[in-house]
């Protein structure tokens, strides 16, 4: 399995490097520089910080995690997922505690790696995932109203959890400032509108100009990233946090948080880009630069990195296929931070707010959320919400916790359901009717059978259904799958994806009732066409032959 292996996908990617795709991987290096500066800054405030510790991460981390890292095409560096969580280590511990919790979870992002469990991760559902990321992107923008309406709180007024930060925006609400609303407004207009203008430049660049003509050239009244934070363009130097054992106990369950975070984000964000780029990643080495790039990160004055989905997808968008495009994409802003860095002070911070409320927005995925509250059963809407909830109420950690038992708890009752004692029956090829061996398969017709309940667990198998060049038409025989579940049901959705993209017709054979019910509810059914649902083999290799034309 090549992409179990521990090797970085760099070395791979080299074989056979070309002039022409180091010049497409530079220019995608230099454009998802400038779409990561902006964005690590604004996220290094979201998170508590100041604003060079954002870029030092995406340089540090996101150098080292696509030197080392089992995708050929992910950025990395702060996203939206950490901020709230590094906003309550700093908090809480400061500075320091948040290196070594960060140097911890890198140690145990290795040792995953290492005990090859990059795997493991496909057992976390797509209901969670689409959960506790909706909660996020409400906590952001939560955290961000202050900055946004420009007030003021009273002295002593805390606001670690976002319960307080809601109260403290409704007391103080009083203290608006309305030129930083109309700054913010327009800020927020612009990264609505510009994308239709020009795709190349992104908007939250523009979005930092015209906020900064603003303020500096209208002379507006609203507060700067330089009147709150004394910003510098000095390199990153090493720095050791103090070790104890009292101060490792203090952040371990932090560290735990960071991992686990940095794991699950970082290899969603690889296979969404495996599905952009049509090749396999792998996991177990991604979760070793991932630790090794936490702990660089977090050496340097960092914070928290992992794969950043939007950044990732725009390097991929822009010609990036190997790795060399995340190094550039470091090394460039290396040298925006000596160059650039003391002119960040001017950015107002409604212009701040204004993108993480983008970011926000586009990390919600509230059309996954609606789509699943309207298709999935009860027992995922559940945990969905549940663990939404738990997100803005609480944090992460609960809401994981709570949704994975959840999840297991609710699995295990839908596999209890499902599971039928009956007598026994021999299945052999020579005496089995309906064995596949007695049928006459054209060449061009490729036939998979589906044995067993299809659930999250179980999801990622699909990826192995293979097609030749000359296959023509896809038969899937599911006479033996009692369930469906959300995750499942998506990843078959994918699959049809790739066969339309092919022009390939799929074929479905002998869809047991909870199958059938969970594709009728998703709008399955209409996709792929109701005359590919066939109820037994014979007739699905007839209307196979049929689409072949033999």
């Amino acid at each position: 399995m090549d992409h179990e292996k521990l090797k970085p996908m760099l070395f791979t990617a080299l074989k056979g490097y070309t002039k022409e795709q180091f010049l497409k991987d530079f220019i995608s290096g230099i454009i998802v520089a400038i779409i990561a500066l902006p964005l690590s800054i604004a996220l290094a405030l979201a998170s508590g910080v100041g604003p060079e510790e954002g870029l030092y991460t995406a340089i540090v981390a996101g150098f080292i995690i696509s030197f080392l890292g089992g995708s050929r095409v992910q950025i990395a560096g702060p996203t939206a997922a950490f901020a709230t969580i590094v906003a309550g280590i700093v908090a809480k511990n400061g500075m320091s505690g948040l290196a070594l919790a960060t140097i911890i979870a890198g140690i145990i992002l290795i040792i995953m790696g290492v005990l090859k469990l990059g795997s493991l991760i496909k057992f976390i559902p797509y209901t969670i995932t689409t959960g506790f990321t909706a909660g996020i992107a409400v906590t952001i923008v939560i955290g961000q109203l202050k900055d946004f309406f420009g007030l003021t709180y009273p002295a002593g007024t805390t606001t670690i959890e976002t319960s307080e930060k809601v109260v403290a925006v409704v007391k103080n609400f009083s203290t608006i400032n309305i030129q930083a609303v109309i700054v913010g407004l327009v800020c927020l207009a612009v990264l609505i509108v510009w994308p239709y203008i020009n795709q190349k430049i992104p908007g939250s660049l523009i979005a930092v100009f015209v906020g900064i003509f603003m303020v500096k050239g209208l002379g507006m009244e609203v507060n700067t990233i330089g009147d709150l934070y004394t910003i510098s363009g000095k390199l990153p130097t090493f720095t050791m946090p103090a070790l104890s054992l009292s101060s490792v106990r203090a952040v371990l369950s932090d560290a735990f948080t960071i991992a686990i975070l940095a794991a699950i984000e970082s290899l969603l964000s690889c296979v969404v880009a495996d599905g952009m780029i049509g090749s396999r990643h792998r996991s177990n080495m991604e979760l070793v630069a991932q630790g090794v790039g936490n702990m660089a990160s977090a050496f340097f004055g960092g914070i928290p990195a992992t794969g950043a989905i939007a950044r990732t997808a725009a390097n991929i968008k822009n010609g990036g296929k190997t790795p060399i495009a995340g190094m550039v994409h470091s090394i460039v802003l290396v040298l925006v931070l000596v160059v650039l860095m003391p002119y960040a002070a001017l950015i107002p911070m409604p212009t701040i707010a204004a993108i993480l409320f983008m970011v926000a927005y586009n990390m919600c995925q509230w059309r996954a959320f609606v789509h699943l509250c309207k298709t999935a059963p009860k027992s995922d809407i559940i945990v969905l919400v549940i663990t939404f909830v738990l997100t803005v109420v609480f944090d992460l950690v609960v809401a994981i916790e709570v949704g994975m038992l959840l999840a297991g708890l609710l699995f295990m009752k839908r596999m209890s359901e499902e599971t039928d004692i009956k007598g026994w029956k021999y299945f052999d090829e020579d005496n089995d009717p309906d064995a596949i061996g007695l049928r006459q398969v054209p060449k061009a017709v490729r036939v998979y059978e589906i044995s067993g309940p299809m659930f999250f667990g179980v999801a990622d198998r699909l990826a192995d259904i293979t097609v030749k060049d000359f296959t023509k038409a896809l038969v899937i025989r599911m006479r033996g799958v009692p369930a469906l579940d959300a995750t499942a049901m998506r990843s078959l959705e994918a699959l049809s994806d790739r066969c339309e993209k092919r022009g390939i017709t799929l074929i479905f054979s002998h869809v047991n009732e909870q199958p059938m019910r969970t594709m009728v509810k998703d709008g399955f059914i209409d996709k792929v066409g109701k005359e590919n649902f066939c109820p037994h083999i014979d007739d699905a290799l007839a209307r196979a032959r049929e689409v072949v034309g033999e």
